[in-house]
């Protein structure tokens, strides 16, 4: 626990599964960095509007109203995360990760200016000289951009970042915004800088909590120690049938496997919580095999069952649970988002004055309307009101620009002799005159005195 840290010194590597790693990491950061420049409208297509209480995403509004919507969406997240978890391990941090991923780009800038794994150790015992100097400011500044470009588009998500953009230099922008670029800043150049695994093995939650969805099916990735061992060095010219005649297992213990991790384990101690499943090791691994003329998968992606010789169980009753929970969930939320209606009002009644008399014996309530228009065109809205007999409106229509809301107070009048006890439930209705499927009721109270 009071070890000292050791540098790690990740050697690059070429296969598969890396190819496979970039392409996920390089979609997600270009998504990533792209987004928030995607016009919509007048506005941008992903714009969480915070002052205004709106959430653009696409051409959908949501407002904080609609919180429970959010809630769902985690709760989706959390449980596709648990799905995952339970058939293949860590596989999540390894390919999408936000940490592994700008990780990835850190490491990928290290070996273009510093070379390869052997290289760099060189580079790091030699003194300080002109050529480390403008290898390692170079990396450094560059790692600095990135954190920067991280921290200003992370900040484009909630300010416009075309004006972002403009502002920031000009000292003209909000002052949380410089607080906010500068902590993304600080905090992407030293996680993914300097802590690197630091944070998967110590910081990360998940780390520690997933273990508990093992179990001996679960797909990681694993040396199967049966095939491997003894390991030991041998003439590359001996053949594979020659070489397990003299006693040799199928590792050379050329210990590629660990140089290539980023996490710095040697799978071949068996599964450990610091694997973040990114399958650099098996891509290290097969390519030794392939030029020692071995069969692959000597480390691969399997179970802890199937490296015993027993059967995999693929359709456990766990992991079809987290599926149809998860199924369950997003046809639900894909229903509740399909089926919202884009409005919503509020009623509120006039709290200084629990109701008026007219000069004619009529009764009035007044009530104040918030209206929301989320929908992406300006609407028209009919105002309806039953529950008592004679029930008159003083305002029949409120009109509310798109993705905007508006208050209005409206006055409620009855005729004195229908109070028949001192409250009443009644309904208002709001529709959209040019859309009548966008309509919405709520239930107020209206107070008056008996008469009889």
């Amino acid at each position: 626990m009071y070890a000292s840290r050791r540098h790690i010194y990740v050697r690059e590597i070429k296969g598969f599964f890396q190819r496979l790693r970039r392409a996920s990491n390089w979609l997600l950061m270009l998504a990533f960095f792209l987004l928030p420049w995607v016009p919509w409208g007048d506005r941008p297509a992903i714009w969480f509007n915070l002052p205004g209480r709106e959430f653009h995403i696409f051409s959908a509004t949501f407002y904080p109203q609609e919180f429970m919507l959010l809630s769902w969406l985690l709760i989706i997240c959390a449980f596709g995360l648990f799905f995952i978890t339970v058939f293949a391990g860590r596989v999540w941090c390894g390919y999408t990760c936000p940490q592994s991923v700008w990780t990835f780009l850190y490491i990928w800038v290290e070996h273009r200016l510093e070379g390869s794994r052997n290289r760099r150790i060189k580079l790091d015992k030699q003194p300080m000289n002109a050529d480390k100097l403008w290898r390692k400011g170079a990396k450094h500044a560059i790692w600095l951009i990135i954190a920067l470009a991280t921290g200003v588009t992370f900040v484009g998500y909630f300010t416009p970042i075309g004006d972002l953009v403009v502002e920031l230099p000009t000292l003209e922008a909000h002052g949380w915004s410089y607080f906010w670029v500068g902590f993304f800043l600080v905090f992407t150049y030293l996680n993914a800088g300097w802590l690197r695994e630091q944070v998967c093995i110590y910081m990360c939650p998940y780390a520690r909590f997933q273990s508990v969805m093992f179990d001996r099916d679960t797909l990681i990735v694993s040396y199967d120690t049966a095939r491997g061992e003894p390991r030991g060095h041998r003439k590359k010219s001996l053949s594979h049938e020659q070489a397990r005649e003299a006693g040799h297992g199928d590792c050379i213990d050329c210990d590629l496997c660990v140089q290539v991790c980023p996490t710095g384990i040697d799978i071949r101690d068996g599964l450990q919580y610091e694997c973040i499943t990114c399958a650099a090791c098996i891509d290290a691994c097969d390519s030794v095999m392939d030029k020692m003329g071995y069969p692959r998968g000597l480390i691969r992606y399997t179970t802890e069952n199937a490296l015993e010789g027993k059967p995999t169980h693929i359709l456990r009753p766990r992991l079809m649970g987290y599926l149809a929970a998860l199924l369950v969930m997003i046809g639900l939320f894909a229903w509740t988002v399909s089926d919202r209606t884009p409005l919503s009002f509020d009623v509120e009644r006039d709290r200084n004055r629990l109701f008026q008399t007219t000069s004619e014996g009529n009764i009035s309530n007044s009530y104040t309307l918030t209206v929301r228009n989320m929908d992406g065109e300006a609407h028209d809205y009919r105002l309806e009101a039953s529950g008592l007999p004679g029930l008159t409106l003083d305002t029949e229509s409120i009109r509310v620009p798109a993705s905007d809301s508006r208050q209005r107070v409206v006055t409620i009048t009855v005729p004195g002799e229908v109070i028949e006890r001192p409250s009443h439930a009644i309904t208002l209705r709001l529709t959209a005159e040019r859309s009548p499927d966008i309509s919405l009721e709520r239930e107020a109270r209206f107070l008056g005195e008996l008469r009889r």
